[in-house]
């Protein structure tokens, strides 16, 4: 009993002589679709998205994070490189809100709690879920709406470079892409529709959407206290 007693003291010395501390902030930038309508280019942010975000860094290397970003998706076959999408001429529009959470964790020691100019690349994964009206396209190339939505879950892939450039803020740029576990977020799936008669494109790939963009956060948090250690 004594010694399961000094391993968990142990690591609760271990995990409170860590740095931690808070962050809340904005997020700011643009957003592009990668899908069966639109351009295929993977940074080619042409919606504006914003948003906000909170961090808790739980150590110099690690953080716990969570966020909220609004946008509009938009595709455009006439701007696509492919021929057989401009002749195709469809194009779709479609609001979402994204909720985000996982870890970002940091190339190099970033301790918010030491003075002086700090920077780092970053990485960051998790888990998103983004809610999208459902709609199809008529053979025409009319857009329908199904007067419904869904949730679409997906997988976050960022890469980002952060600095603290004063006592209480973090600026970050950062590029992400979501991989969906969906593909109906460009209506060339229907979502209650005859699916044999109304899908188009490459059902055997889902779709994906871009964040391209900057963060400011505002730290805080009080340094954890070792006096009676």
């Amino acid at each position: 009993m004594r010694y399961i007693f000094l391993i968990l003291l142990s690591l609760f010395i271990a995990n409170n002589t860590e740095a931690q501390i808070y962050e809340v902030g904005v997020f700011a930038g643009g957003s592009n679709f990668i899908g069966d309508v639109g351009t295929t280019d993977y940074i080619s942010p042409n919606q504006p998205a914003f948003g906000a975000i909170v961090k808790w860094n739980r150590s110099p290397r690690h953080a716990f994070r969570a966020s909220v970003i609004f946008t509009d998706l938009n595709g455009v076959d006439a701007k696509s490189d492919d021929p057989r999408r401009q002749q195709r001429g469809y194009e779709f529009n479609t609001s979402i809100i994204e909720f985000a959470g996982g870890m970002e964790f940091t190339f190099l020691d970033f301790n918010l709690h030491q003075s002086g100019f700090k920077s780092t690349p970053y990485l960051y994964s998790g888990i998103t879920v983004a809610n999208h009206d459902n709609s199809y396209f008529l053979p025409t190339g009319e857009l329908v709406s199904e007067n419904t939505n869904s949730w679409a879950f997906g997988i976050p892939m960022a890469i980002g470079y952060k600095a603290k450039i004063a006592y209480h803020l973090v600026l970050a740029a950062e590029i992400g892409a979501r991989y969906t576990f969906s593909d109906e977020l460009d209506g060339s799936v229907p979502d209650s529709r005859d699916r044999s008669t109304l899908s188009f494109g490459n059902t055997n790939n889902n779709d994906w959407y871009m964040f391209t963009g900057i963060t400011l956060t505002y730290t805080f948090g009080r340094k954890p206290c070792y006096c009676n250690f």
